[in-house]
């Protein structure tokens, strides 16, 4: 009698990307839209204080309280974490960031923060500088990571040494952006109080 090998099915990879969460995206970008295309400076600046915030509260969450505990926790509890949480925010972290850079532009040139002349004008470009780099690093890095990592982890055998080293070096990243966004937050409150 000959061994038979079976082999498992294949894992059920469930769809990232929810219709609730792609819903939700698309009011949030809707409400942008009103805030740059209306006459209220105060829906504008309350559009873009408030995504500011939450993305800025979420990295810095994720980068120095979630990221710390998923380094302690088994395997399996990580799997968990990865899957519950790479849902939530593949939508929502591009969205935060795409809103709160297009409604700060358009409020600074409602502002005439634009229209600054040096040495001021250097507090718009470091402003700039810092979310083209938060942006490269979010949808160059941290978007793609979270793919690789919600699909290593619906593997029926996930490899626990790429999920460790990918979620080093996505926390490391992560907490880069929460430090470069408090010095973006340095700088907005260098607008707001003047030069």
């Amino acid at each position: 009698m000959a061994d038979t090998i079976i082999a498992a099915p294949p894992a059920r990879v469930a769809a990232p990307l929810r219709p609730g969460y792609i819903a939700a995206a698309a009011i949030a970008l809707a409400a942008m839209t009103v805030a740059i295309l209306g006459s209220s400076l105060w829906f504008l600046n309350f559009v873009h204080v408030m995504s500011g915030a939450l993305w800025t509260g979420i990295d810095l969450f994720m980068g120095f309280v979630i990221g710390p505990v998923m380094r302690r926790v088994s395997l399996d509890t990580r799997r968990a974490m990865i899957a519950g949480i790479i849902p939530r925010t593949l939508v929502l972290m591009p969205t935060l960031s795409a809103i709160t850079s297009t409604s700060g532009w358009f409020l600074a040139q409602r502002l005439g923060f634009l229209d600054l002349a040096y040495p001021q004008f250097w507090w718009v470009i470091a402003a700039l500088g810092i979310v083209s780099v938060l942006t490269v690093q979010g949808l160059g890095y941290l978007l793609p990571m979270n793919l690789k990592l919600y699909f290593e982890i619906q593997k029926p055998a996930p490899d626990p040494e790429k999920l460790k080293r990918w979620m080093r070096t996505y926390v490391r990243v992560v907490a880069v952006q929460g430090v470069m966004q408090i010095a973006i937050i340095v700088v907005m409150a260098r607008f707001v109080t003047g030069f």
